[in-house]
């Protein structure tokens, strides 16, 4: 279940045994996480008329969903993807089921809604870190693996942009509630095939040192995670103060937020094709302190497009940002708790991201743009500084494995440019 190639590519990951089989499958069921969440705000929306208790229902959602996603990560770690996987994706589809039921029609008691939407949250299977986990045992070769997981982080971007684009085109002939169902139907037929892939490896318990949840070692790159999610959920709003501030139509947001995407994108896929010689660590922290960098200023921009440039800018620092936090927390993982290490640090990302819009709303009304765009930055500088001190701190202690070691030789500063172009 390994491979080894001396000049890796994106070609290369998808062809690594049964590689693209177990990638096409994960990635079929987690698009149900891109569906989802439109398709609750809409179904919820029409069947209670208030907008207030549609926030509530998702915000009720997503904490189920993103605060206990290390527990059911160790879940996983413990009993192994094939065993934990199936009930956890049976129940989160039944709970989106009769979530879809309840919203149908106009009427639903608010009580048995949000009951729903929480344990349906509860329940959602945390495909995306185990998938990471099956990459570092599916790939041995560090470069290869940082493509596979630049790949896997750019395709996830994708998810998020593409699903609620289908769920605009299902309610144009269904009722919203009928995105509910077609996310219960993807995540379950998706997990379903993934489980059914050759490669899953069985349970795996940590040793009793270990059954902590791997927070310990996954904390320096959560917390960056955890200060990017806050400065891009900040961002979004405050490109639409911006834009209101200085009497732009607030149409033109989205193009800027979509350069802010495609720097995103592009800066995955850049930083994939570049073979590093700079430790994960420090690499880490340096991406932050550049998105930090480029946003502290860009509310001083002069216009609109110049803005969204800087958001082009910034974007490419994103994807490199997470990619990496990623490969650091498997990197320090031990054997049986990878699945956790990449949990907590996915934990970290969407809390920021929820935390952000609701601090960003609130100082927005108080502050100018440009403060409050000074601010988002600031908070991306300080998670790098935490994370770095945190590693100083901890980079003696033992946590990282071998393998951690080696992927941090080579003179640090200085980067060099894979021999194979990345492609898609």
């Amino acid at each position: 279940m390994s491979t080894h190639l001396s000049r890796p590519s994106y070609a290369a990951v998808l062809r690594v045994p049964h590689a693209r089989r177990t990638f096409t499958a994960a990635l079929t069921a987690r698009l149900s996480y891109g569906t989802v969440g439109l398709a609750a705000l809409l179904s919820v929306t029409r069947a209670t008329g208030s907008y207030a208790v549609s926030g509530a229902v998702l915000s009720l959602f997503g904490a189920t969903t993103v605060f206990l996603m290390p527990l059911r990560a160790a879940l996983i770690d413990r009993h192994g993807p094939r065993r934990a996987l199936l009930p956890m994706s049976a129940l989160h589809g039944a709970l989106l089921c009769a979530l879809a039921v309840l919203t149908w029609r106009p009427g639903a008691p608010v009580p048995l809604i949000a009951v729903s939407a929480a344990l349906a949250g509860a329940c959602a299977p945390p495909l995306g870190p185990t998938m990471r986990a099956l990459w570092s045992q599916l790939v041995a070769d560090r470069e290869l693996l940082r493509r596979a997981y630049s790949l896997d982080g750019v395709a996830e971007e994708l998810l998020f942009v593409s699903g609620p684009a289908l769920v605009g085109v299902l309610v144009g002939f269904a009722p919203p509630a009928a995105g509910l169902v077609l996310s219960a139907v993807l995540n379950v037929a998706g997990t379903c095939a993934f489980v059914r892939s050759p490669v899953l490896p069985g349970p795996c318990p940590a040793p009793a040192r270990h059954r902590r949840g791997g927070l310990r070692e996954a904390l320096p790159p959560a917390v960056v995670a955890l200060g990017t999610g806050l400065s891009l959920s900040a961002v979004q709003l405050l490109v639409m103060a911006f834009a209101t501030e200085r009497s732009y139509d607030t149409a033109l947001v989205p193009w800027v937020l979509g350069a802010l995407s495609a720097g995103s994108a592009l800066g995955g896929l850049a930083h994939g094709a570049v073979r590093w010689r700079v430790a994960t660590r420090t690499r880490l922290c340096r991406f932050a302190a550049c998105l930090g960098l480029v946003l502290v200023p860009a509310g001083l921009a002069p216009g609109l497009w110049t803005l969204a440039g800087a958001m082009l800018v910034a974007g490419a620092f994103v994807a490199p940002a997470l990619t990496t936090a990623y490969l650091l927390a498997d990197e320090t993982a031990s054997e049986g708790a990878r699945t956790r290490a990449g949990a907590w640090v996915n934990m970290g990302v969407n809390a920021g991201s929820s935390v952000g819009a609701l601090v960003a709303g609130l100082l927005a009304g108080r502050l100018s743009s440009a403060v409050c765009f000074a601010l988002a930055g600031g908070t991306a500088l300080l998670s790098a500084l935490a994370a770095s001190r945190r590693v100083i701190g901890t980079a003696g202690t033992g946590t990282g494995s071998a393998k951690a070691g080696s992927a941090e030789t080579g003179s640090a500063g200085s980067v060099e440019v894979g021999a194979a172009a990345p492609q898609r």
